[in-house]
């Protein structure tokens, strides 16, 4: 029943800027964060970033800790995915999705994610 609705891709250049969004209705567990995944052709998916529904905990991946900053308006039902000095290995389909913190540390199984929006960094 949750559905969750990205806004926000498109094409950049290295180094600049974009700012994911991610409207969610329906159900989710309070135990659940929520955040992005991203795939690429070619490579493994990753679990980019993801912040507690309870207590706003947050996670990053490696690659783009420091460089992105994921927020939440709860007034909104809305998670916001902010990604700057972005590279080219950034381009991918990003999904945003809901599941256990666990999901995004190990690769496992989301609960639930959207259609994705695609983000492109060339030059």
């Amino acid at each position: 029943q949750v559905q969750l609705v990205e806004s926000g891709g498109g094409l950049v250049q290295p180094g600049g800027s974009l700012r994911l969004s991610c409207a969610a209705s329906g159900f989710i567990k309070d135990e659940y964060c929520i955040g992005w995944f991203r795939q690429a052709p070619g490579k493994e998916r990753e679990g980019v970033s993801c912040i507690s529904l309870t207590d706003g905990g947050t996670y990053y991946a490696d690659s783009v800790k420091g460089r992105f900053i994921i927020s939440r308006d709860n007034a909104k039902n809305t998670v916001y995915l902010q990604m700057n000095v972005l590279k080219p290995e950034d381009t991918a389909v990003y999904y945003c999705a809901t599941g256990h913190f666990s999901s995004w540390y190990f690769n496992g199984v989301y609960d639930s994610w959207g259609q994705g929006t695609q983000v492109t960094v060339s030059s």
